[in-house]
């Protein structure tokens, strides 16, 4: 397949877009008026899909590269942490899951770069991919904040808990994943 320089660079640039959404999501929530946060949500919300696009695109075009998983899960953090702050600050979440999030991350991120300068990759684990896709589900629902939008269902609380969920999930990824390193580390020794 002769791949074009746009569909070459379409995944990455996807990834990118990922970093630049955080800027006018954090200008939606801070207009401050009744509607903006639909906005906000609607722009996390196309975001996240960008996360499912630019795997789509590398594997279809075989653009995959080392920058582009190194990238990915660096740019799903920038967008959740942005949103998580702006959320700290409206007073929807708690300060104990955006430190617990953040200290797995912080955490993940150091085993991530002491595998990757002894070539030791781990794979993703389900329970990385499920927290993810709560976050993606949740985070909107939070922004949105809109009691009993649809058939009498609280989206505040739908949001509220499905975080909950996403920070339980989160924390027995990174066991799975610090667990990973250990075992790929031990074998090459």
């Amino acid at each position: 397949m002769d791949v074009t320089a746009f569909q070459k660079n379409l995944p990455m640039s996807l990834t990118l877009s990922r970093v630049a959404a955080a800027i006018p999501l954090t200008i939606a929530i801070y207009i401050g008026t009744p509607w903006s946060h639909w906005p906000a949500a609607v722009i996390f919300i196309l975001a996240s899909i960008t996360d499912w696009l630019d795997g789509y695109f590398a594997r279809k075009y075989k653009t995959e590269s080392t920058m582009g998983k190194f990238m990915d899960p660096i740019a799903d953090k920038i967008l959740v942490l942005a949103a998580l702050i702006l959320l700290l600050d409206l007073h929807r979440i708690d300060p104990i899951l955006v430190i617990l999030l953040l200290g797995r991350d912080i955490l993940i991120g150091g085993v991530r770069s002491v595998a990757a300068s002894k070539n030791v990759i781990i794979a993703a684990k389900p329970f990385g991919k499920w927290k993810t896709a709560l976050q993606m589900i949740s985070i909107p629902c939070l922004l949105i904040y809109e009691p009993r939008l649809a058939f009498g269902i609280d989206v505040d609380v739908i949001g509220y808990v499905g975080l909950w969920l996403s920070v339980i999930l989160s924390l027995v990824s990174g066991v799975q994943y610090t667990y990973g390193y250990f075992i790929e580390n031990k074998k090459d020794n």
